[in-house]
C-alpha cells in the first residue's frame, strides 16, 4: 500500500483554471476584448481561452458568486510591459476598476472580472520576485 503521506507522482505544472460565470457572453467579451485572451473553443455553457501557453475555462454556473470576495486569493496573468501600460491607462481612465493597489515587486494591476473573480495583471515572473526578496525579504523568509 502506498504511503499516503508522500505524493505518488509530482505535479508538473498548472493545467488550467476554471471560473464560474453568471453570464457567458459578458465574461467571454471581458476576457477576449478587455484582457486579450485567445478564444479556443466555445459551447452553450462554456468556453476555453488561451493565455500564452496556459488556458482558462469559463463555465456557466447558476451558483456563481455575486460579489468580490474579501480574501486575497486571486489569479495572476503575465503581461508584457507595453501591454501593462495600456491596461494602466484603462485603469486610470476608469475603464478597469481596481480592488487592490500594488505593493509588491513588479508592475501589477489588481482587478475583478464581471463575476467578482479577483485577477492580477503582472509584469515579472517567479525569478524576478525571488530576486526582489534578496533585496527586501519578507519577515521570516526562507528560500528553499
Amino acid at each position: 500500500m502506498p504511503d499516503l503521506n508522500k505524493p505518488v507522482a509530482a505535479v508538473t505544472g498548472l493545467n488550467h483554471i476554471t471560473l464560474s460565470v453568471a453570464d457567458l457572453e459578458r465574461s467571454f467579451r471581458f476576457y477576449v476584448d478587455a484582457l486579450g485572451l485567445k478564444p479556443v473553443a466555445r459551447w452553450k455553457n462554456g468556453a476555453y481561452l488561451g493565455a500564452g501557453n496556459d488556458w482558462i475555462c469559463l463555465s456557466l454556473d447558476q451558483d456563481c458568486r455575486t460579489s468580490v470576495p474579501p480574501e486575497y486569493t486571486h489569479t495572476a496573468f503575465s503581461v508584457k510591459l507595453a501591454s501593462f501600460a495600456i491596461f494602466k491607462q484603462m485603469a486610470d481612465a476608469g475603464e478597469l476598476i481596481l480592488w487592490k493597489i500594488n505593493k509588491s515587486e513588479g508592475d501589477s494591476l489588481y482587478l475583478p472580472d464581471p463575476d467578482g473573480h479577483k485577477l492580477e495583471l503582472h509584469v515579472g515572473d517567479l525569478q524576478s520576485r525571488l530576486d526582489s526578496l534578496k533585496i527586501k525579504p519578507y519577515e521570516g523568509l526562507v528560500l528553499l
